[in-house]
């Protein structure tokens, strides 16, 4: 009898084994719940350390996404500490979790603090980057008024009237930049102090196509692979050689 119940206990086992490797892909599926305050997590964030990826969960706390078998996951919430886990494929590729977490109290200095925009302002103000138009003589009109063009070709004035619509754009362009840092680093996508934050902005050189129209993951994945680059080329030559900043450690040698 022994030797049938350990036979069993064996050749499930072997089962469970195989179907845990036989998985391609596994849901992983759970909810983040402080029992103590009720909490709306709008900055709840699933992150693959394994891969490097991450996504955002559901305010209610829940989320739902696909990983590898063994991957290591961390939970990031803003005000709790991270929650860290390992996918354990069940015999239908899933693994469901539920975790209790709680703040640790802590004291703070008073601030002032600026609001960050939602992701979904955030976006808005992406897909509606626009340069101011300025009024140029083109085409038939360029033909029907020959000294208008060339006035406007040459003219100071419209030189300048341009070169201000392409900085106030440019300045646009970078204060949705900044938006979006801020509030990737408010969610702990990246760990960036101030000290570097104006320095990775720039650093980033975002194409203006690129910002307007990527989805949030693909920003994400982006700024991600960028920060690590510039980790890298800070930590490669910390003091700078007597330089200043990041763009000076990455130029030739002089």
């Amino acid at each position: 009898m022994k030797s049938i119940i350990v036979a069993l206990i064996v050749f499930f086992s072997i089962g469970y084994s195989s179907a845990q490797e036989d998985c391609e892909q596994v849901l992983f599926t759970g909810r983040v719940q402080d029992t103590l305050i009720p909490n709306t997590f709008y900055n709840l964030m699933v992150i693959n350390r394994t891969t490097g990826r991450g996504a955002f969960g559901q305010p209610d706390g829940t989320f739902s996404v696909y990983a590898s078998n063994g991957d290591s996951i961390s939970l990031s919430i803003t005000g709790y500490p991270p929650v860290h886990t390992r996918v354990v494929a069940d015999s239908n590729c899933q693994f469901k979790r539920s975790f209790i977490i709680e703040g640790n109290p802590q004291e703070f200095e008073a601030v002032i603090v600026r609001p960050l925009k939602s992701l979904q302002e955030i976006r808005e103000e992406r897909q509606a980057l626009a340069l101011r138009e300025t009024r140029t003589v083109t085409g038939i009109e360029m033909l029907q008024s020959p000294i208008t063009a060339l006035y406007q070709a040459f003219s100071k004035k419209e030189r300048t009237k341009r070169w201000i619509a392409e900085q106030e754009h440019k300045d646009d362009q970078l204060n949705i930049v900044r938006e979006l840092i801020r509030t990737y680093a408010a969610y702990d996508v990246i760990e960036l102090n101030d000290e570097e934050f104006e320095e990775f902005i720039y650093f980033l050189n975002m194409d203006e196509q690129f910002l307007k129209t990527a989805s949030e993951m693909e920003l994400i994945t982006f700024i991600q692979d960028k920060f690590q680059h510039y980790t890298l080329i800070k930590k490669s030559n910390p003091t700078g050689t007597g330089r200043t900043t990041v763009f000076d450690r990455i130029g030739p040698e002089k």
